[in-house]
This record gives C-alpha cells, structure tokens and sequence, in this order.
C-alpha cells in the first residue's frame, strides 16, 4: 500500500520520491540519477515490461493527437524519442516536432534511435524542465507527454506550462499510468512490485530504479484527479480514455 501522502504532518518542503519523502529541491536530481541509470536499456526494459503493450499504447496516443503536415509539435519528457519519430513523419517537412527532456542520456540515446531510423531536419532537441519551458507563449499545436508527467515534482506547475506555451486550438495529450480496475489490481500489485523490480535486477542490473518506477506509478494521480488538475491549469474539453483496464489512461484537453 502507498504511504498517506495527504498526511497534516508532512512538510511543506518535501515531496514523494516513490514512497519516501525527499526534500523538494532534491527530486529531479534524484530522478535524474534514476533515468541516467536505465538510459542504455530503457527501451528493452519497456518491451518487457509491457509485453510490448507500449507501443501500443503510444501508437494510440498519435492517433488521437491528429496531428496534420505543417504542425509545430512538443513531445515533452520524450526520452528516447518513440512519439516524436512518428510525429515527424506526420508533420512533414513544413513542420517541425522538439524532442524535449530534462535528461541528457535520455536525449541521446533518442537522438541515436531518430538518426537510425531516418529522421532529420524537422525534430530538434532539447534539454528542458518541464516546470519552466523556455518557450514563447502559443508556440506548440500538440504537446504530448508520455509516462513522464508521474516523475516531474511540481506537476501543477508542468501542466500551466504547457498550457502556456500551447497556441490556442491546440491539444493536450498525457499517456500516463494510472489506477487499473479493482478486478486485476491483486495480479497488478504483485507484478509490480515482483516482476518488476527481478526484470530489473536481471536485465538492468538496477532493481532499485524500477523499484522506484513501480513506486511512482502509485504516487501519480488517479484518472478524476488528474482530469480536476487539468481543468484548473485552464484546459478544457478534458477528458480521458482507460487503457488495458485503467492500467493506463491517455488525458486529453485544449487551449481555447
């Protein structure tokens, strides 16, 4: 079971890190430290972890974006670059996708994966805090964000970024984990918190990063309640739509 991290005694100046509580100003250096670790085997890991199912899942999430020729697009906390390879071969040569994250090995091993797979001159990239975009204001027609927003610290904050630098019309996409259906959470935990961590130990050879994933995945909002977040950074037409029994669930709102 998660910790109560609604507790009256909890500091003002901590925040989750999985199930510890971690001085707020330490977070990002330790999720960076987290994701430096996995970098090389992120994306084997996933297939595994998975059972592939998140390619489905992201191939769900760009079709939903309707992204058209021509679009400016953010792909933020975009790692190693699945979203934004396809959405560069949507937007076309008028377009333009930035491949964003706050991790460099993440970056590069994204860059490495685009350039493998023939993608060039119209993805940038971009080492950026998802809490203070460097930016212009109505700058981007879709921002996507998968399985990265659990991992940002102030998310509030993330998500009025993002509205910000969203053009008016634009869309909102955030493929996240979630709280799957009463029916398979037994099975869910225990794989979780199992599976995941021996997957770890024997393919990454680092249980405690995906220990820790396992842990954030708890720590992240519910489907309503990332909804209410949504709302109050000022998107609306929220909505959202539950994946593989609520395990996963891709939110989508706009800037009116």
């Amino acid at each position: 079971m998660a910790p109560n991290t609604d507790s009256p005694d909890k500091p003002d100046d901590t925040t989750h890190f999985g199930y510890k509580d971690v001085p707020v100003d330490d977070k990002a250096d330790l999720v960076k430290g987290v994701f430096d670790s996995v970098a090389s085997r992120y994306d084997i890991m996933n297939d595994l972890m998975s059972g592939g199912m998140h390619r489905l899942w992201k191939r769900y999430t760009v079709q939903h974006a309707n992204a058209r020729p021509g679009h400016v697009i953010l792909d933020l906390a975009g790692g190693t670059g699945d979203l934004a390879r396809e959405f560069a071969r949507i937007v076309g040569e008028r377009g333009q996708v930035v491949l964003a994250d706050i991790n460099a090995a993440m970056l590069e091993h994204g860059r490495r994966r685009l350039v493998d797979a023939g993608i060039a001159g119209n993805v940038e990239l971009a080492q950026v805090d998802a809490e203070a975009l460097p930016f212009a204001d109505n700058t981007f027609d879709r921002i996507s964000i998968a399985f990265g927003l659990r991992n940002i610290t102030d998310k509030d904050g993330a998500l009025a970024e993002m509205h910000r630098v969203l053009k008016p019309g634009g869309k909102v996409l955030i493929l996240e984990f979630s709280q799957p259906s009463s029916a398979i959470k037994p099975a869910y935990d225990l794989y979780s918190f199992k599976v995941l961590p021996l997957l770890g130990r024997l393919i990454a050879r680092d249980p405690e990063s995906y220990q820790y994933l396992a842990e954030s995945i708890r720590m992240h909002p519910d489907q309503e309640t990332l909804l209410g977040m949504m709302q109050d950074a000022g998107f609306e037409r929220c909505r959202y739509n539950n994946l593989t029994a609520g395990i996963v669930a891709l939110h989508t709102g706009y800037k009116i």
